[in-house]
């Protein structure tokens, strides 16, 4: 049997309401509804060990905001975006100290782009707090890396991230990475940020090092966009959805290992998404408007 793949919370919480066509409450997990912005969020709580093996994820809170609409483009459409991820990141922040952001994947390769082009819209301020402390008194300082990939540096995401905390002595630290959704409707409409840290390459399937607290000794959250669905997941789905099952693994995948797959505009949804993220962590670190961010970034 196929185990389908997905990197959030929300989804799986639904494959495992679906194993057993169930809609009972499942236990050592809460979720509840909201909206911001007009946006809908969902919070899945895995409070213990009970829902850490029925979802298989770490214990911690997921919040994933449903961004469908921001593509209608209507009115205010990326400032309440903006609001919306800015608002749910900075419940999960603590109240002070200095925040070192990561921004993980290819930017050569555009479904695993998401943090390298966040973190150009981050505001750097640790540097400027430094050198011209009466100016940049009232703003939290923020530090910025992009660990490249280990194919082309030769060097984990996690050593290098471990030795940078070593040195900047963060709060605390975001990642941000792309990850992998089950439904085809999710890739580029959806943002997951968690308080339980981040596996490296989850999204496109090249698992590394884990960056969380264990590893780093300070909170890590992890903030990603769903850039691509896994072909056989989605081939499963489409068949379950006909009155197909059961369809082992290998036939699905057609012997060709993993393969992903993403819209066809996604270069451009990417850097939208991207920047909505990355406005949205300036929104919850920084006193700022989105004006005033315009303007700093320019």
């Amino acid at each position: 049997m196929l185990v389908k793949r997905t990197d959030l919370a929300l989804e799986a919480r639904e494959l495992w309401q679906e194993s057993a066509e169930r809609t009972t409450r499942l236990s050592g997990v809460k979720a509840t509804k909201t909206k911001r912005e007009g946006y809908p969020v969902t919070r899945v709580d895995i409070l213990d060990q009970r829902g850490e093996k029925a979802l298989g994820k770490p214990q911690g809170s997921y919040l994933t905001i449903d961004l469908t609409t921001f593509w209608q483009r209507k009115a205010d459409f990326f400032e309440r975006a903006v609001r919306a991820v800015g608002s749910q990141l900075k419940e999960l922040l603590p109240e002070e100290g200095p925040v070192l952001i990561i921004g993980l994947g290819n930017e050569a390769m555009t479904p695993d782009a998401v943090g390298p082009l966040a973190a150009d819209n981050i505001l750097i301020t640790r540097h400027l707090i430094a050198a011209m402390p009466k100016h940049f008194s009232g703003f939290r300082p923020v530090a910025v890396f992009r660990t490249g990939v280990l194919g082309t540096t030769g060097v984990e995401s996690a050593e290098a991230v471990r030795g940078l905390v070593a040195e900047v002595k963060p709060a605390l630290v975001i990642a941000i990475d792309a990850l992998a959704s089950r439904r085809c409707e999710r890739v580029c409409t959806t943002v997951q940020l968690s308080d339980t840290g981040i596996i490296p390459g989850s999204g496109v399937g090249n698992h590394r090092a884990a960056l969380n607290r264990e590893t780093l000794g300070v909170p890590v959250l992890a903030v990603g966009i769903p850039t691509v669905v896994d072909a056989a997941t989605l081939a499963a789905d489409l068949l379950e959805e006909s009155g197909v099952e059961n369809i082992d693994s290998e036939t699905l995948r057609g012997g060709k290992g993993d393969l992903m797959v993403t819209t066809r505009d996604i270069d451009q949804q990417v850097r939208d998404l991207s920047k909505v993220v990355g406005y949205g962590i300036n929104w919850a670190l920084q006193d700022l408007e989105i004006e005033e961010m315009n303007a700093l970034l320019s």
